[in-house]
């Protein structure tokens, strides 16, 4: 007899004797009413004689599905029989050329019975630059080191947590500084949605929720990234999160909002990143406004990804004489095929009601923007792998403005547009072992020639 398919070897027959069974149930039926003595015509006699024959078909199936039921008990019962009591230990988590090791099942899935309840995460980077006009000021710096947990409570609620340390030490007298990367509970709802409550990343472009040096290409996260969609971005609130089996992810929620009453217009801060002088952390963060937000992301092909997002949020919580609200949103595609690695990515934010928020600072060096924005393409190819080792060259090209746009204060009280920069990128990430990576690469700035230099990196998750 031949095999049946996996994952269910009686499924197949089942269906099948549930489809004999309806259509031959009121045939016999119509067969037993009849009385004995009709006149049975040759047409009667041809489909008496194919029940007949369906009949006898049904009776064999019948005992073959008796035979596959009882064979299959058989060997279940012989190996809870024998075997250990004891839960076997999980295989070890693996991880990908591009990305980190998976530990735990993505949202939409259930977790299974061998699972570890308990995982250790954890991701670093150590980072060289080297300026290419001032050697003299070349920083050699444990960049961050951030140490996590993902524990499951039940097959349906598991906690994420992880704490980062920046620049090695942190103290009053030194740059270092120890923060809440994540700390939120997740809730499976159904095989396709799934609640968080916490501090948690927000889904914008394409490495906010995914920084993991493995992760991206190039020693430092790109500008764009960073300047204008301020990575590493969390807030806390509630969100749903949605995976389909058609390739979609659909995420959107209430979260905290920024604060730009708190803004440093003394400061060059928010001239390097205008959302990064106003997050908030959730560090005792002002909460009388939240923001909304939203995402959507299409993988539906092999190696395609296409998607947006979006994120708006008063950010004067009634401390202002005028409201203002911050409004920012991407539009990111990449794509894997075969050997390439081909990004794309656009972001821009909007301030609103600037001006009343300005006056105050006339004078200042840094004042707050109107709007800034930013795009960048990137190209990246597996030119070579053997064995663990894997070599990735890169390009990539970005141009960003953190002040494309100032409101109106009057003549000799507006501040200047700022200058848009543009940034080529060219070098290479060497993958050693799943989840390590050693990069390097040279950047070149259009502008502000200073800026030109040389990196090398470090970098490791699991």
């Amino acid at each position: 007899m031949r095999a049946l398919p996996c994952p269910s070897p009686l499924r197949p027959l089942t269906l099948a004797l549930a489809l004999a069974g309806g259509l031959l149930a009121p045939a016999a039926n119509a067969q037993t009413a009849a009385p004995v003595s009709a006149p049975v015509s040759a047409t009667e006699a041809l489909l008496l004689q194919r029940l007949d024959q369906m009949a006898a078909e049904l009776a064999r199936m019948k005992a073959q599905l008796a035979e596959l039921q009882q064979q299959r008990s058989a060997p279940a019962a012989a190996t809870a029989a024998v075997s250990n009591p004891a839960a076997p230990a999980p295989p070890p988590a693996t991880a990908t050329a591009t990305g980190p090791a998976s530990t735990t099942p993505p949202t939409g899935s259930m977790a299974g019975a061998s699972e570890p309840a308990t995982v250790i995460t954890s991701y670093g980077e150590i980072n060289y630059n080297r300026p290419r006009n001032h050697p003299s000021a070349s920083n050699f710096d444990l960049r961050r080191l951030v140490l996590g947990y993902q524990h499951r409570i039940d097959e349906r609620t598991k906690v994420v947590a992880e704490i980062e340390v920046e620049h090695a030490v942190a103290s009053s007298g030194d740059v270092g500084e120890v923060a809440v990367e994540q700390a939120y509970i997740e809730r499976q709802l159904t095989p396709s949605w799934a609640l968080r409550g916490g501090l948690f990343l927000v889904p914008l472009g394409l490495i906010n929720e995914n920084h993991e040096p493995p992760a991206f290409l190039g020693v430092e996260r790109n500008f764009v990234e960073t300047a204008i969609i301020p990575s590493t971005w969390r807030e806390g609130g509630v969100q749903a999160v949605g995976s389909f089996d058609n390739g979609l992810t659909l995420q959107a929620g209430l979260a905290s909002s920024f604060d730009l009453t708190k803004w440093d217009a003394t400061s060059t801060e928010g001239a390097e990143s205008p959302l990064g002088a106003a997050h908030q952390e959730l560090a005792q963060a002002k909460g009388r406004s939240l923001a909304l937000f939203g995402a959507v992301n299409w993988r539906g092909l092999p190696g395609l990804q296409l998607g947006a997002g979006l994120f708006s949020g008063d950010a004067t919580h009634g401390q202002a004489v005028t409201a203002a609200r911050v409004t920012v949103w991407d539009v990111h595609a990449r794509w894997t095929p075969g050997r390439w690695d081909l990004s794309a990515l656009y972001a821009r934010g909007d301030i609103s009601h600037t001006a009343a928020l300005n006056l105050p600072l006339v004078g200042s060096s840094t004042l707050i923007p109107q709007t800034f924005d930013g795009g960048l393409v990137q190209l990246g190819y597996r030119a070579w792998q053997r064995g663990d080792l894997v070599l990735t060259p890169f390009m990539r090209w970005e141009e960003f403005n953190t002040g494309r746009r100032y409101a109106d204060l009057g003549a000799g009280l507006t501040p200047a547009t700022r200058p848009t920069e543009q940034v080529w990128t060219l070098g290479a990430n060497l993958q050693v072992a799943p989840g390590v990576v050693l990069k390097a690469d040279l950047q070149r700035f259009r502008r502000d020639k200073d800026a030109d230099r040389s990196n090398l990196g470090l970098g490791w998750s699991f």
